[in-house]
């Protein structure tokens, strides 16, 4: 059997074969995710990372992450206190909320590795475009948690799983560097095993509350 990415229960089925990947199912936690033994390598990863156009000041890009900001602005004030955790090449959330008074430390592991900031505690965490990419998602969401003071709270933005018939041609799982997905079943499943007191689903925005 095939342990889950998310909850390493061997519940799990084989939910769809493409011609060089294969994703599974977890019927414990509703997760979907790629099977390891098609996981990139990091230096695979990185390249790939590296042909991405985050242009900070391209007006789509800071459109695309405009529910992310938005909801900072409208829960927290430039007092408070926050880390945009994978940031990539162009941290865009970061220069947005700067542009508006936010302070934020940047963490990512190929850009920004400086992991001094993960010894700080933070009022809110920004991750746009990176859970997807968690090949330890319980250890990462339980770090993530930590980082939070009490009431703080993590913003995330993925595209939420399709329907099954809707998979074979669902672009998100052609990049190879995303390899679990998420539905209201296995967010909610990470909200009560990892301990926040609320998670809020918003189409592709997601909130957990400490």
């Amino acid at each position: 059997m095939t342990p889950c990415l998310l909850c390493h229960s061997e519940s799990t089925a084989s939910f769809f074969e493409g011609k060089s990947n294969s994703f599974h199912s977890c019927s414990s936690c509703g997760s979907v995710f790629r099977h390891p033994s098609n996981f990139i390598s990091s230096s695979e990863e990185k390249a790939r990372y590296l042909t991405h156009n985050n242009d900070v000041n391209d007006p789509r890009y800071r459109q695309f992450v405009s529910p992310i900001t938005e909801k900072v602005m409208e829960d927290f004030n430039s007092a408070s206190f926050g880390l945009d955790f994978g940031a990539g090449t162009g941290p865009v959330i970061t220069r947005i909320l700067s542009e508006n008074g936010f302070n934020l430390n940047l963490y990512d592991p190929y850009f920004h590795p400086d992991k001094n900031v993960l010894n700080e505690s933070y009022d809110y965490i920004v991750c746009c475009e990176v859970i997807e990419h968690f090949k330890r998602p319980y250890t990462e969401f339980q770090l993530l948690k930590d980082l939070l003071k009490p009431d703080g709270r993590l913003y995330c933005m993925t595209d939420p799983l399709c329907d099954r018939e809707e998979f074979e041609n669902w672009y998100y799982k052609d990049d190879p560097t995303h390899v679990i997905f998420y539905s209201e079943e296995n967010l909610r499943w990470i909200k009560n095993k990892i301990g926040f007191s609320e998670v809020q689903i918003e189409d592709r925005l997601i909130v957990f509350s400490k």
